[in-house]
């Protein structure tokens, strides 16, 4: 018998009615509802074309003009830190193949989970190269020193692999780092049709978040991964002169391997920064209770938090 003798049978989907989202309770959804990789991948892709925008259309509203010396540098930073995201998203589908790989035969919800993981870093991809291009490509259209190919390149370099929950969340604080920063650019920056790029990046880096934050509670809910390993990454983060400081801080350490782009933030002559941290802290916070069920407030409780869960 072939595949074209099997008499159709028409499936009941076990995708949720309604608009496009994000499955936020993918290890029930794998494990308890039913869900195929197939369902999973159609639930991605429902929701990456409904919010799909054109560079090009983004840039002609912009008024070169009247952008003023900080609209200009706001601009050129983000061109420079966007450049970074194609190497984590490259990262992050190798990791999560290879995650993929190692759970197959021990537990093979988890291996789903991974590959729903790898499969939307293409998304991901695709997404992040609308907001490199549309920042370093206006960053050239208004005068700003042009991005040679050797910071191009050096930019590029693909993060070293990790566990992959530390992973997931550092992503989702970069994230929400990310967010929070061109939130606040949006509020500064009087031309319109600059104010709706970073308005529009600004949400999609809320939805990359909320995925990073799906995949690492699937982790936890599977079993198979510590919440230790989460607070340890939020603790890096939001610790006294952590990485949250961005490169503010007092110290920043040679990379060597790679580039994190909240390092090259470039400030000093400006007269607003895109700082924020009380309200990074809560997101880091929030994020830290969806991805463990454990509730958290400040970074003295993240710290306390992650001493207790080592020791358990």
């Amino acid at each position: 018998m072939t595949v074209m003798d099997v008499q159709p049978r028409i499936r009941r989907s076990t995708v949720p009615a309604g608009p496009p989202a994000i499955i936020t309770d993918l290890w029930a959804a794998l494990t308890e509802r039913g869900m195929s990789l197939v369902d999973v991948t159609w639930e991605q892709q429902r929701l990456h074309e409904s919010r799909r925008w054109s560079v090009v259309d983004m840039l002609a509203a912009v008024d070169l003009d009247s952008l003023t010396p900080t609209d200009r540098m706001l601009v050129w930073n983000a061109g420079r830190a966007e450049l970074t995201t194609k190497p984590g998203a490259d990262r992050l589908e190798r990791q999560a193949n290879a995650e993929c790989n190692r759970w197959r035969d021990t537990n093979p919800a988890l291996a789903s989970a991974m590959e729903a993981c790898g499969t939307w870093s293409r998304y991901w991809n695709e997404e992040e190269a609308h907001h490199e291009t549309v920042f370093n490509r206006l960053a050239d259209l208004s005068g700003m020193e042009p991005i040679d190919d050797e910071t191009f390149i050096n930019f590029r370099q693909v993060f070293p692999d990790d566990d992959m929950l530390r992973t997931l969340v550092l992503l989702a604080i970069s994230e929400i780092t990310a967010a929070v920063n061109y939130g606040q650019c949006q509020h500064v920056v009087a031309d319109p049709g600059l104010r709706r790029i970073f308005k529009q990046v600004a949400a999609d880096e809320i939805q990359h978040r909320n995925y990073f934050i799906a995949f690492a509670k699937a982790l936890v809910d599977s079993g198979e991964y510590h919440a230790k390993d989460a607070f340890a990454v939020a603790h890096l983060f939001l610790r006294e002169d952590g990485e949250l400081q961005g490169s503010a801080r007092d110290k920043l350490e040679e990379r060597g391997t790679h580039v994190n782009w909240w390092d090259q933030l470039e400030t000093k002559e400006m007269d607003f920064r895109p700082e924020a941290i009380e309200k990074k802290e809560q997101l880091v916070c929030s994020a830290l209770k969806k991805i463990t069920g454990i509730e958290v407030h400040t970074r003295e409780e993240v710290e306390d938090t992650w001493l207790d869960l080592l020791g358990s």
